[in-house]
Protein backbone atom coordinates (compact mmCIF):
# COMPACT_ATOMS: atom_id res chain seq x y z
CA UNK A 1 0.00 0.00 0.00
CA UNK A 2 1.55 3.46 -0.96
CA UNK A 3 0.70 6.63 0.96
CA UNK A 4 -2.41 8.06 0.13
CA UNK A 5 -2.67 11.63 -0.51
CA UNK A 6 -5.74 13.26 1.74
CA UNK A 7 -8.51 14.85 0.51
CA UNK A 8 -9.77 16.83 3.72
CA UNK A 9 -9.89 20.18 3.31
CA UNK A 10 -7.46 22.62 3.24
CA UNK A 11 -6.72 23.41 6.87
CA UNK A 12 -6.62 19.78 8.07
CA UNK A 13 -10.09 19.64 9.54
CA UNK A 14 -11.04 15.47 9.54
CA UNK A 15 -13.95 14.95 6.99
CA UNK A 16 -17.26 13.63 8.84
CA UNK A 17 -19.95 10.99 7.75
CA UNK A 18 -23.52 11.51 8.36
CA UNK A 19 -23.12 9.20 11.63
CA UNK A 20 -20.90 12.00 13.07
CA UNK A 21 -17.87 9.60 12.93
CA UNK A 22 -14.67 10.27 11.00
CA UNK A 23 -14.43 9.24 7.63
CA UNK A 24 -11.71 7.63 5.61
CA UNK A 25 -10.34 9.30 2.72
CA UNK A 26 -9.69 6.83 -0.10
CA UNK A 27 -7.71 7.57 -2.88
CA UNK A 28 -9.41 7.29 -6.43
CA UNK A 29 -13.03 6.97 -4.45
CA UNK A 30 -15.49 8.57 -1.66
CA UNK A 31 -14.88 8.66 1.60
CA UNK A 32 -15.80 5.09 3.11
CA UNK A 33 -16.82 5.39 7.01
CA UNK A 34 -14.36 3.76 9.25
CA UNK A 35 -14.84 1.41 11.97
CA UNK A 36 -15.13 2.77 15.12
CA UNK A 37 -13.33 0.65 16.96
CA UNK A 38 -10.45 -0.49 15.07
CA UNK A 39 -10.33 -4.16 15.93
CA UNK A 40 -6.66 -5.24 15.39
CA UNK A 41 -6.45 -2.17 17.92
CA UNK A 42 -8.80 -4.13 20.80
CA UNK A 43 -7.33 -6.91 20.53
CA UNK A 44 -3.85 -5.60 20.84
CA UNK A 45 -4.56 -3.89 23.76
CA UNK A 46 -4.62 -7.17 25.85
CA UNK A 47 -1.41 -7.82 24.97
CA UNK A 48 -0.56 -4.74 26.13
CA UNK A 49 -2.50 -5.81 29.35
CA UNK A 50 -0.77 -9.29 29.13
CA UNK A 51 2.77 -8.37 29.45
CA UNK A 52 2.12 -5.83 32.18
CA UNK A 53 1.00 -9.00 34.24
CA UNK A 54 3.75 -10.77 33.62
CA UNK A 55 6.10 -7.79 35.24
CA UNK A 56 4.28 -8.08 37.81
CA UNK A 57 4.58 -11.71 38.55
CA UNK A 58 8.65 -11.36 38.39
CA UNK A 59 7.53 -8.03 41.24
CA UNK A 60 5.96 -10.32 43.68
CA UNK A 61 8.44 -13.43 42.78
CA UNK A 62 6.05 -15.79 41.32
CA UNK A 63 8.52 -17.71 39.08
CA UNK A 64 12.16 -16.23 40.06
CA UNK A 65 14.44 -19.34 40.10
CA UNK A 66 16.51 -21.51 37.20
CA UNK A 67 16.26 -21.52 33.89
CA UNK A 68 12.52 -20.34 34.19
CA UNK A 69 13.55 -17.36 36.71
CA UNK A 70 15.79 -16.08 33.03
CA UNK A 71 12.96 -17.10 30.74
CA UNK A 72 10.16 -14.83 33.09
CA UNK A 73 13.27 -11.95 33.24
CA UNK A 74 13.60 -11.64 29.25
CA UNK A 75 10.02 -12.27 28.26
CA UNK A 76 8.85 -9.58 30.92
CA UNK A 77 11.61 -8.12 32.96
CA UNK A 78 10.03 -5.03 30.17
CA UNK A 79 6.60 -5.35 30.86
CA UNK A 80 5.88 -2.09 32.41
CA UNK A 81 6.69 -0.51 29.26
CA UNK A 82 2.51 -1.72 27.76
CA UNK A 83 1.55 1.19 29.90
CA UNK A 84 3.41 3.23 27.62
CA UNK A 85 1.36 1.17 24.91
CA UNK A 86 -1.69 2.22 26.67
CA UNK A 87 -0.83 5.82 26.69
CA UNK A 88 -0.34 5.99 22.71
CA UNK A 89 -3.05 3.79 22.36
CA UNK A 90 -6.04 5.92 23.88
CA UNK A 91 -4.46 9.14 22.07
CA UNK A 92 -4.99 7.35 19.16
CA UNK A 93 -8.34 5.97 20.00
CA UNK A 94 -10.23 8.62 21.38
CA UNK A 95 -8.38 10.98 18.17
CA UNK A 96 -10.32 8.54 15.78
CA UNK A 97 -13.45 7.66 17.46
CA UNK A 98 -13.91 11.89 18.08
CA UNK A 99 -17.63 13.17 17.15
CA UNK A 100 -17.66 15.99 15.17
CA UNK A 101 -20.14 17.64 17.12
CA UNK A 102 -19.05 15.99 20.41
CA UNK A 103 -18.94 18.81 23.29
CA UNK A 104 -16.07 19.03 26.32
CA UNK A 105 -18.87 17.73 28.42
CA UNK A 106 -20.49 14.99 26.64
CA UNK A 107 -16.78 13.41 26.23
CA UNK A 108 -15.81 13.64 29.65
CA UNK A 109 -19.22 12.22 30.99
CA UNK A 110 -18.28 9.10 28.26
CA UNK A 111 -14.79 8.95 30.01
CA UNK A 112 -16.03 8.72 33.43
CA UNK A 113 -18.71 5.96 32.45
CA UNK A 114 -16.22 3.95 31.08
CA UNK A 115 -13.22 4.50 33.85
CA UNK A 116 -14.39 5.42 37.28
CA UNK A 117 -16.80 2.49 38.04
CA UNK A 118 -14.06 -0.76 37.98
CA UNK A 119 -12.18 2.01 39.28
CA UNK A 120 -14.16 2.19 42.55
CA UNK A 121 -14.80 -1.29 42.60
CA UNK A 122 -11.28 -1.92 42.65
CA UNK A 123 -10.15 1.16 45.11
CA UNK A 124 -12.75 -1.17 47.65
CA UNK A 125 -10.83 -4.37 46.94
CA UNK A 126 -7.68 -3.35 47.20
CA UNK A 127 -9.11 -2.66 51.20
CA UNK A 128 -9.93 -6.20 51.36
CA UNK A 129 -6.75 -7.25 49.49
CA UNK A 130 -4.97 -4.91 52.41
CA UNK A 131 -7.14 -6.42 55.02
CA UNK A 132 -6.04 -9.74 54.00
CA UNK A 133 -2.33 -8.83 53.66
CA UNK A 134 -1.57 -7.03 56.75
CA UNK A 135 -1.02 -3.72 54.74
CA UNK A 136 -1.84 -0.54 56.65
CA UNK A 137 -3.97 2.26 54.83
CA UNK A 138 -4.24 5.66 55.70
CA UNK A 139 -6.48 8.41 54.26
CA UNK A 140 -3.08 9.93 52.90
CA UNK A 141 -2.86 6.89 50.93
CA UNK A 142 -6.62 5.99 49.94
CA UNK A 143 -8.05 9.53 49.32
CA UNK A 144 -5.52 10.86 46.56
CA UNK A 145 -6.08 7.41 44.95
CA UNK A 146 -9.80 7.30 45.01
CA UNK A 147 -10.11 10.64 42.93
CA UNK A 148 -6.94 9.74 41.01
CA UNK A 149 -4.64 12.35 41.58
CA UNK A 150 -2.17 10.07 43.15
CA UNK A 151 0.34 10.41 40.33
CA UNK A 152 0.89 13.84 40.96
CA UNK A 153 2.49 13.13 43.95
CA UNK A 154 6.18 11.60 44.33
CA UNK A 155 5.38 9.64 47.68
CA UNK A 156 5.40 6.05 46.07
CA UNK A 157 3.18 5.20 49.67
CA UNK A 158 1.05 7.50 47.51
CA UNK A 159 1.52 7.00 44.30
CA UNK A 160 1.32 3.22 44.14
CA UNK A 161 -0.89 2.89 47.54
CA UNK A 162 -4.35 0.71 47.28
CA UNK A 163 -4.97 -0.75 43.78
CA UNK A 164 -1.04 0.15 42.28
CA UNK A 165 -1.68 -0.05 38.65
CA UNK A 166 -4.32 2.81 39.39
CA UNK A 167 -1.29 5.66 39.30
CA UNK A 168 -2.18 5.33 34.95
CA UNK A 169 -5.51 6.43 35.56
CA UNK A 170 -4.41 9.18 36.73
CA UNK A 171 -2.93 10.16 33.97
CA UNK A 172 -5.64 8.83 31.45
CA UNK A 173 -7.76 11.44 33.58
CA UNK A 174 -5.03 14.55 32.81
CA UNK A 175 -5.32 13.23 29.50
CA UNK A 176 -8.72 13.63 29.19
CA UNK A 177 -9.39 16.82 30.84
CA UNK A 178 -6.89 18.47 27.66
CA UNK A 179 -8.03 16.31 25.22
CA UNK A 180 -11.15 18.60 23.89
CA UNK A 181 -8.24 21.27 23.78
CA UNK A 182 -6.02 19.44 22.40
CA UNK A 183 -8.36 17.85 19.45
CA UNK A 184 -8.94 21.73 18.54
CA UNK A 185 -5.77 22.41 17.73
CA UNK A 186 -5.14 18.96 16.36
CA UNK A 187 -7.71 19.70 13.82
CA UNK A 188 -5.64 22.83 13.24
CA UNK A 189 -2.62 21.20 11.61
CA UNK A 190 -2.75 21.22 7.88
CA UNK A 191 -1.83 17.36 6.45
CA UNK A 192 1.44 18.57 5.79
CA UNK A 193 2.26 19.50 9.04
CA UNK A 194 1.35 16.30 10.65
CA UNK A 195 4.46 14.43 10.50
CA UNK A 196 6.60 16.77 11.82
CA UNK A 197 3.96 17.05 14.84
CA UNK A 198 4.65 13.24 15.30
CA UNK A 199 7.96 13.48 15.53
CA UNK A 200 8.17 16.28 17.91
CA UNK A 201 5.79 14.42 20.18
CA UNK A 202 7.71 11.34 19.95
CA UNK A 203 10.97 13.49 20.89
CA UNK A 204 9.91 15.39 23.71
CA UNK A 205 9.28 11.66 25.19
CA UNK A 206 13.12 11.31 24.43
CA UNK A 207 13.39 14.17 26.10
CA UNK A 208 11.87 13.79 28.79
CA UNK A 209 14.75 11.57 30.84
CA UNK A 210 17.46 14.79 29.89
CA UNK A 211 15.35 17.21 32.04
CA UNK A 212 14.23 14.72 34.85
CA UNK A 213 18.56 14.92 35.34
CA UNK A 214 17.64 18.39 37.01
CA UNK A 215 15.64 16.90 39.55
CA UNK A 216 16.88 15.71 42.73
CA UNK A 217 17.65 11.59 42.11
CA UNK A 218 15.06 10.91 44.55
CA UNK A 219 12.40 12.29 42.53
CA UNK A 220 13.78 11.34 38.80
CA UNK A 221 11.69 7.88 38.58
CA UNK A 222 8.45 9.63 39.58
CA UNK A 223 9.02 12.43 37.26
CA UNK A 224 9.87 10.16 34.32
CA UNK A 225 7.82 7.50 34.78
CA UNK A 226 4.20 8.74 36.72
CA UNK A 227 3.99 12.47 36.03
CA UNK A 228 1.31 13.55 34.28
CA UNK A 229 2.60 15.73 32.51
CA UNK A 230 5.53 13.69 31.80
CA UNK A 231 3.68 11.47 29.87
CA UNK A 232 1.37 13.78 27.58
CA UNK A 233 3.87 13.57 24.76
CA UNK A 234 2.60 9.44 24.25
CA UNK A 235 -1.37 10.50 24.52
CA UNK A 236 0.02 13.25 21.70
CA UNK A 237 1.53 11.32 19.72
CA UNK A 238 -1.25 8.66 19.18
CA UNK A 239 -3.34 11.81 18.64
CA UNK A 240 -1.62 12.71 15.48
CA UNK A 241 -1.35 9.36 14.26
CA UNK A 242 -4.51 9.15 14.30
CA UNK A 243 -4.30 11.99 12.25
CA UNK A 244 -2.26 10.68 9.84
CA UNK A 245 -4.02 7.60 9.63
CA UNK A 246 -7.20 9.19 8.39
CA UNK A 247 -5.86 11.71 6.27
CA UNK A 248 -4.45 8.26 4.37
CA UNK A 249 -0.81 9.64 4.82
CA UNK A 250 0.34 6.19 6.49
CA UNK A 251 3.19 4.86 4.59
CA UNK A 252 3.45 0.88 3.38
CA UNK A 253 4.28 -0.79 6.97
CA UNK A 254 2.55 -3.43 7.53
CA UNK A 255 1.37 -4.94 10.03
CA UNK A 256 4.11 -7.81 10.38
CA UNK A 257 7.13 -5.79 9.80
CA UNK A 258 6.02 -2.84 12.27
CA UNK A 259 5.02 -6.25 15.32
CA UNK A 260 8.56 -7.20 14.47
CA UNK A 261 10.19 -4.18 15.18
CA UNK A 262 8.40 -4.15 18.45
CA UNK A 263 9.11 -6.67 20.00
CA UNK A 264 12.97 -6.58 18.91
CA UNK A 265 12.65 -2.68 20.17
CA UNK A 266 10.82 -4.80 23.55
CA UNK A 267 13.79 -7.20 24.49
CA UNK A 268 16.27 -4.76 23.04
CA UNK A 269 15.44 -2.15 25.71
CA UNK A 270 16.60 -4.46 28.59
CA UNK A 271 19.90 -2.59 27.37
CA UNK A 272 19.50 0.81 28.22
CA UNK A 273 20.09 3.19 30.51
CA UNK A 274 17.73 3.14 33.61
CA UNK A 275 15.97 6.41 32.41
CA UNK A 276 15.45 5.64 29.27
CA UNK A 277 14.68 2.19 29.25
CA UNK A 278 11.29 2.60 31.44
CA UNK A 279 9.45 4.53 28.62
CA UNK A 280 11.34 6.42 26.02
CA UNK A 281 12.58 3.20 24.24
CA UNK A 282 9.72 1.39 23.11
CA UNK A 283 7.53 4.66 21.95
CA UNK A 284 8.56 4.81 18.57
CA UNK A 285 8.22 1.18 17.90
CA UNK A 286 4.63 0.95 19.61
CA UNK A 287 3.89 3.85 18.27
CA UNK A 288 4.50 2.37 14.74
CA UNK A 289 2.49 -0.69 15.02
CA UNK A 290 -0.18 1.10 16.57
CA UNK A 291 -0.75 3.04 13.50
CA UNK A 292 0.31 0.27 11.35
CA UNK A 293 -2.52 -2.37 12.82
CA UNK A 294 -5.19 0.82 12.01
CA UNK A 295 -4.25 1.08 8.62
CA UNK A 296 -5.09 -2.37 8.17
CA UNK A 297 -7.89 -2.50 9.79
CA UNK A 298 -9.07 0.46 7.43
CA UNK A 299 -8.00 -1.38 4.33
CA UNK A 300 -9.64 -4.47 5.72
CA UNK A 301 -6.71 -6.57 5.82
CA UNK A 302 -6.21 -9.58 7.84
CA UNK A 303 -4.18 -9.05 10.88
CA UNK A 304 -3.12 -11.77 14.01
CA UNK A 305 -4.79 -9.03 16.39
CA UNK A 306 -8.32 -8.74 15.02
CA UNK A 307 -9.38 -12.26 15.57
CA UNK A 308 -12.65 -12.48 17.71
CA UNK A 309 -10.74 -14.10 20.60
CA UNK A 310 -8.34 -11.63 20.57
CA UNK A 311 -11.00 -8.79 20.24
CA UNK A 312 -12.68 -9.97 23.34
CA UNK A 313 -9.67 -9.89 25.46
CA UNK A 314 -9.12 -6.45 24.57
CA UNK A 315 -12.74 -5.47 25.78
CA UNK A 316 -11.73 -6.98 29.09
CA UNK A 317 -8.35 -5.95 29.09
CA UNK A 318 -8.98 -2.77 31.16
CA UNK A 319 -11.01 -5.04 34.14
CA UNK A 320 -7.97 -7.54 33.54
CA UNK A 321 -5.07 -4.74 33.94
CA UNK A 322 -7.08 -2.90 37.47
CA UNK A 323 -8.02 -6.63 38.69
CA UNK A 324 -5.00 -8.55 37.97
CA UNK A 325 -1.71 -7.23 40.47
CA UNK A 326 -4.75 -7.59 43.74
CA UNK A 327 -5.26 -11.31 42.64
CA UNK A 328 -1.39 -11.86 42.42
CA UNK A 329 -1.37 -10.54 45.71
CA UNK A 330 -3.75 -12.49 47.45
CA UNK A 331 -2.45 -15.84 45.67
CA UNK A 332 1.06 -15.34 47.36
CA UNK A 333 -0.61 -14.37 50.30
CA UNK A 334 -2.51 -17.45 50.47
CA UNK A 335 0.22 -20.19 48.90
CA UNK A 336 3.10 -18.50 50.50
CA UNK A 337 6.92 -18.67 49.13
CA UNK A 338 9.58 -21.34 48.55
CA UNK A 339 7.89 -23.55 45.98
CA UNK A 340 9.41 -25.61 43.18
CA UNK A 341 9.46 -23.97 40.23
CA UNK A 342 6.81 -26.38 38.35
CA UNK A 343 4.31 -25.59 41.30
CA UNK A 344 5.43 -21.67 40.65
CA UNK A 345 4.84 -21.86 36.86
CA UNK A 346 1.32 -23.55 38.10
CA UNK A 347 0.80 -21.01 40.68
CA UNK A 348 1.33 -18.61 37.66
CA UNK A 349 -1.22 -20.15 35.12
CA UNK A 350 -3.91 -20.11 38.41
CA UNK A 351 -3.70 -16.52 39.32
CA UNK A 352 -3.85 -15.77 35.27
CA UNK A 353 -6.77 -17.83 34.84
CA UNK A 354 -8.29 -16.18 38.46
CA UNK A 355 -7.41 -12.91 37.17
CA UNK A 356 -9.38 -13.32 33.54
CA UNK A 357 -12.23 -14.67 35.31
CA UNK A 358 -12.95 -11.87 38.18
CA UNK A 359 -11.89 -9.02 34.82
CA UNK A 360 -14.29 -10.77 32.87
CA UNK A 361 -17.16 -10.54 36.33
CA UNK A 362 -16.18 -7.46 36.57
CA UNK A 363 -16.42 -6.68 32.94
CA UNK A 364 -20.17 -7.86 32.98
CA UNK A 365 -21.36 -6.96 35.85
CA UNK A 366 -19.96 -3.21 36.45
CA UNK A 367 -18.30 -1.98 33.03
CA UNK A 368 -20.97 -2.58 30.87
CA UNK A 369 -24.20 -1.45 32.78
CA UNK A 370 -22.16 1.42 34.01
CA UNK A 371 -21.24 2.40 30.61
CA UNK A 372 -25.04 1.96 29.53
CA UNK A 373 -26.06 3.74 32.91
CA UNK A 374 -24.02 7.15 33.11
CA UNK A 375 -23.25 7.85 29.09
CA UNK A 376 -24.81 10.78 27.62
CA UNK A 377 -28.35 10.08 26.28
CA UNK A 378 -28.36 10.83 22.30
CA UNK A 379 -29.33 14.13 21.23
CA UNK A 380 -32.72 14.28 19.72
CA UNK A 381 -33.29 15.19 16.60
CA UNK A 382 -35.24 17.93 15.26
CA UNK A 383 -38.00 17.55 13.28
CA UNK A 384 -40.17 20.24 11.60
CA UNK A 385 -43.29 20.90 13.28
CA UNK A 386 -46.17 19.59 12.23
CA UNK A 387 -49.08 21.83 10.43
Amino acid sequence: MTAAKSTASSIGRPPFGPTGRPDVVRPGGPPTPSASRLPSLTGLRFVAAFVVFGFHLIVVQFVDGGGAGTAMQWIFGQGAVGVSFFFLLSGFVLTWSARGDDTARRFWQRRFAKIYPNHVVTWVAAFVVALVTGVGVTALIAIPNLFLVQAWFPDPRIHYGMNTVAWSLACEVFFYALFPLLRRLLVRLTPRSLWPAAAAALFTVWAVPLVAQTLPEEHQYWAIWLFPVARLPEFVAGMVLARIVREGRWPAVGVGPATAFAVVSYVASRWLPGDVRIVAGTAVSFAILIAAAAAADVDGRPTPWRSPRMVWLGEISYAFYLVHQLVLRLVSKVMGAAHTVVVEIGLALAAFLLALLASWLLYRAVEVPAMRALRPRRRARHRPARE
